[in-house]
């Protein structure tokens, strides 16, 4: 059961603002029960969906939450101005639509390491589900030409925070279930901890830790662009090692075959024997 008198303590919501939005608590209730009727459900689907993205071989690891019911219903009441600028003055949240209007109940969360390992995990995740919407939130000044070459809305977010948001369709049963998918890399999930922990325990960030959260924020941006630089040269070091393993077995192959023409050929001629110093002399060339 939902405690009015301590819901609203807790989010600090003036019982007047309900009144202002014509929202009323029996509605609010009956969403709470329902939610919570349902939970155990929404977290085994979250897992499943979960289990799907892990079998990607780009994806480091993947976590995944359920919305706690009371966050839930300081969103419906917070949400309600804008549905109704959306759907008219009359629309009001209830059992029946809040699983649709309300679109991260399911939070998934992939986290990989690479910032070029976004486009692998972005095509298996577009191809595995209905993808009703996708929002690359990023720092003012990040390169988005990866994300409008593929028509990807892009939003600048004043903290700094840098993840990809979908939204995907499931059906687990035979009802839609609509899961929110963030995806990200492990220093932009570093960050982004950070920030939300802060956040939630400051009504408002003191200057000092503002500026150092924002530090921390291009820290995480330089590291994530340092370990992408490291993977190339690691490839370009292992291309190289290959190209000169493949030149080697190359030259050892010359040889035997050289070994084997003396060994074999009593009787050379002064022609062969020119021909076999030509191909010593290119061995040792390459060499």
């Amino acid at each position: 059961m939902l405690n009015k008198k301590q819901f609203l303590a807790i989010y600090k919501i003036n019982e007047n603002k309900l009144e202002e939005l014509n929202i009323d608590w029996h509605d609010l209730e009956a969403i709470y029960n329902d939610f919570n009727k349902y939970r155990q459900s929404y977290e085994t689907q979250a897992e499943l969906i979960a289990n799907i993205l892990r079998a990607q071989p780009k994806v480091h690891s993947v976590k995944t939450r359920v919305k706690d019911a009371r966050h839930l219903i300081e969103k419906v009441i917070r949400k309600t101005p804008e549905r109704r600028k959306k759907y008219g003055e009359d629309f009001k949240f209830t059992v029946d639509n809040y699983k649709n209007e309300i679109t991260d109940l399911l939070g998934i969360r992939v986290i990989h390491i690479f910032k070029e390992d976004w486009e692998e995990i972005h095509e298996f995740i577009t191809s595995m589900w209905d993808v009703m919407e996708i929002v690359a939130n990023i720092r003012e000044g990040d390169n988005t030409k990866e994300f409008e070459a593929k028509d990807i809305e892009v939003c600048s977010r004043l903290s700094g925070y840098r993840s990809v948001h979908y939204l995907v369709e499931s059906y687990p049963t035979n009802k839609k279930l609509i899961a929110e998918v963030q995806v990200r890399t492990i220093f932009e999930e570093g960050y982004g901890e950070i920030d939300h922990q802060l956040r939630y325990s400051h009504d408002n960030i003191p200057e000092i830790l503002g500026q150092n959260l924002m530090l921390l924020n291009r820290i995480a941006g330089s590291s994530d662009e340092m370990a992408s630089l490291i993977n190339v040269l690691s490839k370009s070091f292992k291309e190289v090692e290959v190209e000169f393993e493949d030149k080697i077995r190359e030259k050892d192959k010359k040889i035997i075959e050289l070994k084997d023409k003396l060994v074999n050929n009593n009787g050379i001629t002064n022609v062969e024997k020119e021909s076999l110093i030509r191909d010593i002399d290119e061995i040792l060339k390459k060499e």
